[in-house]
């Protein structure tokens, strides 16, 4: 068989003749050859295959600069590309329909805009991260600023610190930009796939290091919050405390499956076995919420160290107590001190006030 036009080589490619020219021009289906005269271009029936898998490739999404590096792998390899891409974007779908529902249940609640210009607020805020009275080393990691706050706690071993503070670094860019309010979720999400990113980077051979992590991201009276593990956020509201996020471990998961009650997981020898975290997996699936603060509100992040052993009550006398942020962090520390402190102690308290 001779070479085919290029009309008859798209339809045997199942593409068209414009796509087939925009491939010749990136260099992913070139013509066997081109008529001098006519300047038409001819193609190799051989080329069918090539340029069917070109086709399929774009029809899943694929960027046409990754198309040419999977069509220059042998068979076992492009496959295994194709997989590691389908499974980013289906990471990348997963979130942005997170994100999709947080925009709805705002809208839903009567929201218009993404922000209340009428309140102008200001924070006011501190942080500890105290070693406690057992351990040698410190693997928790916190950063407090005006618009960004964040507790890490690096999974126990070698690399735990490291993965810690790969975490807060990653996001510590965050705190030098005034993010618009309508991007807050979203651009806290792309932050938080990037921590994880450097936390993978530290694997050495088998050991991949990992970190829980709860990070809330300020604009306006805004707060965008996102939660992977056992760190916890809480919020003190007109003296009520609630707890913003949930443990990522096994024994809440057998809670929440009816198998174990509360006061039973509480003593579990696996309390501390997590699901979810930075590093770990195939991929991290983070939880992710938008509020609005009020003047008044105070919040806390922390670490187990302190929600494991110091009681709710007494982290929300804690709290309510009528200290400033420094004050209030210090007593929390020595309430997990006066519980032994058998962990590492990390935990950010954030007050808003009228602007």
């Amino acid at each position: 068989m001779g070479l085919m036009t290029i009309g008859a080589f798209a339809q045997a490619a199942g593409l068209t003749p414009k796509a087939l020219r925009l491939y010749d021009q990136v260099g992913l289906v070139p013509p066997a050859a081109v008529d001098a005269e006519s300047g038409y271009r001819l193609y190799d029936p051989a080329q069918v295959p090539s340029a069917r898998l070109v086709a399929r490739l774009r029809g899943i999404g694929m960027p046409l600069a990754t198309i040419r590096v999977v069509c220059g792998l042998d068979p076992a390899a492009a496959a295994e590309a194709v997989t590691a891409y389908w499974r980013r974007v289906t990471a990348d779908t997963a979130a942005r329909a997170r994100l999709a529902t947080l925009l709805v249940d705002h809208l839903s609640e009567g929201g218009t805009t993404m922000s209340d210009p009428s309140t102008a607020v200001v924070v006011r805020y501190a942080a500890c991260c105290d070693t406690g009275l057992v351990r040698d080393s410190n693997e928790d990691a916190v950063y407090a600023g005006d618009r960004l706050w964040a507790v890490a706690d690096g999974i126990r071993g070698p690399r735990g610190a490291a993965a810690s503070a790969a975490a807060i670094e990653a996001l510590t860019p965050l705190a030098l930009v005034d993010s618009p309010a309508v991007d807050l979720v979203a651009i806290l999400a792309a932050a938080v796939a990037d921590a994880d990113r450097s936390v993978r980077g530290l694997a050495t051979g088998d050991d991949q290091p990992g970190t829980t992590l709860t990070v809330m991201l300020r604009s306006g009276s805004q707060l965008a919050l996102a939660h992977v593990g056992d760190t916890r956020a809480y919020l003190l509201r007109d003296g009520e405390l609630s707890l913003l996020t949930q443990d990522h471990t096994w024994v809440r998961a057998q809670v929440d499956q009816g198998r174990l009650d509360s006061a039973e997981a509480a003593v579990h020898p696996q309390r501390a076995l997590l699901v979810r975290a930075l590093g770990a997996g195939a991929q991290v699936e983070v939880d992710l919420a938008l509020r609005t603060a009020r003047p008044g509100d105070r919040y806390l992040l922390c670490s187990d160290g302190l929600s494991a052993v110091v009681d709710r009550e007494a982290v929300r006398s804690a709290l309510a107590a009528p200290t400033d942020p420094e004050q209030t962090v210090r007593a929390l520390v020595e309430s997990a001190r006066a519980q032994g402190a058998p962990d590492n102690i990390a935990c950010v308290v954030a007050d808003v006030v009228a602007g």
